[in-house]
């Protein structure tokens, strides 16, 4: 080993020592007498447009402690060697918007999934749902409300945590507010009280008192439905004022946390920018005012565009035809975000479509013109510290989690290599094997 490589390996093998007394453990990581050095074809470090050609990397307990050239890396007596021949290792790829209490809305309604199934079945739904997710490389994950499930996510979350089921490390969201009267299900008879898909709250006293109870529940995020489907036709239109939007970015913020806001129309994105949201999810009718906007306060951008591909599916449209109008709209909100200089989130809206799926979301990014590595680097760098999980995951770097995945093909050139995973390993622990096992 050179002194190069030794000295930074000291420096990791610190780091971890030292890091791993302050932060919870959100997922099963490998014994710290576990050494295991992976030999790719390439890397892909997340922070860079190309991968380094005949580089390995060495994984020691549950954290990455050296990364290099493969003649430069020597392995401790006792490690074990994993061959990726034909392969590209990048950074466990983290999923920014998902439901994992959620299944596709061609098996069942929305609206059935909400008021029909009962939460012990969700759950196991839930369960499957994370381990699939897992499966297919994306080692992080940001659930974004239960949609009726309650605070079930939580449970989920430490579940996983304990390593009592598979699954990525979570962020959650639990219940998610909606304003009185705007959320659904709907087209019940008006004597009947109707379960909701999330928490209405009204009012700086209303809405404070809903973020304090989810934060208090477990919620990593407050998310906040800053307009819906409610207009006079159905349209969508803002459900909150500026003011009650800048109460829950207090609330939050004085709990260490920030606010996710769903919104599709420009009033909606520009009242919860100006409010003070980390995060715009969906943003089809943003206009290039808002993204702009968006870009000088450091706002970032979740565009969903598998969500709206799946459910233009669901009503029979196909690739090939003419775009739908809310696929055409959801290609130029993603344009004009992205020429406004918007920090992307990688992020489809799992659930909607099938989990296990989510690589979906990275092919649709390229194919509305976004560069392969660019899409890369926004689903693990990017939305690491999108998460503020920058210091833990997201790159492959010394010091960091040994959360990485190995993919079939150079995904550089060809994006839709991130659909064939062969290796994935999630705090050192290899949960999906080079040799076929899952």
């Amino acid at each position: 080993m050179s002194p190069r490589v030794a000295h930074i390996t000291g420096i990791a093998l610190a780091l971890a020592t030292a890091t791993g007394r302050l932060v919870a453990q959100d997922a099963p990581a490998a014994p710290a007498s576990s050494i295991v050095l992976l030999v790719p074809d390439r890397v892909f470090l997340g922070t860079e447009d190309s991968a380094r050609t005949g580089w390995a990397v060495l994984v020691t307990g549950d954290r990455i402690t050296a990364v290099g050239p493969r003649a430069e890396l020597r392995a401790p007596a006792g490690a074990r060697t994993v061959a990726l021949p034909g392969t590209t290792l990048l950074p466990g790829f983290i999923e920014g918007h998902t439901h994992l209490f959620l299944h596709p809305y061609d098996e069942t309604s929305w609206n059935d999934q909400v008021l029909r199934e009962p939460l012990s079945l969700r759950t196991a739904r839930a369960v499957t749902h994370a381990k699939a997710t897992l499966e297919a490389g994306f080692t992080t994950a940001r659930d974004l409300g239960t949609e009726g499930a309650g605070y079930a996510d939580a449970g989920l979350k430490q579940a996983i945590a304990e390593g009592i089921i598979p699954g990525p490390r979570l962020q959650i969201a639990s219940k998610a507010i909606v304003a009185s009267g705007s959320y659904g299900p709907k087209g019940f008879a008006d004597e009947w009280a109707v379960p909701q898909g999330a928490d209405e709250a009204d009012g700086v006293e209303g809405l404070t008192r809903a973020a304090r109870t989810q934060i208090g529940h477990g919620a990593d995020w407050v998310k906040v439905y800053a307009d819906y489907r409610w207009g006079p036709s159905g349209e969508a239109r803002p459900t909150f004022s500026e003011a009650e939007l800048r109460t829950l970015v207090e609330v939050a913020a004085s709990s260490g946390r920030r606010v996710v806001a769903h919104a599709a129309t420009a009033d909606g994105m520009r009242r919860a920018v100006l409010a003070g949201v980390a995060m715009i999810e969906h943003g089809d009718g943003g206009t290039p005012e808002v993204f702009a906007l968006m870009a000088q306060r450091g706002v970032a951008f979740c565009p969903t565009l598998a969500a709206t591909e799946a459910t233009s599916r669901y009503a029979g449209w196909r690739e090939g035809m003419p775009p739908t109008e809310r696929v055409a709209q959801k290609r130029a909100a993603f344009a004009a975000a992205r020429a406004a200089g918007v920090s992307m989130c990688m992020g489809g809206d799992a659930g909607v479509y099938s989990h296990g799926t989510n690589a979906w979301e990275m092919a649709l990014m390229v194919q509305y013109g976004m560069p392969a590595p660019a899409v890369l680097r926004a689903a693990t760098s990017g939305n690491a510290s999108a998460l503020g999980l920058a210091e833990r995951v997201g790159a492959v770097r010394a010091g960091l989690l040994a959360d990485l995945v190995a993919v079939r093909g150079d995904p550089t050139r060809e994006i839709d290599a991130t659909r064939r995973v062969v290796f994935v390993m999630q705090g050192g622990r290899v949960v999906r094997g080079a040799d076929g096992t899952r």
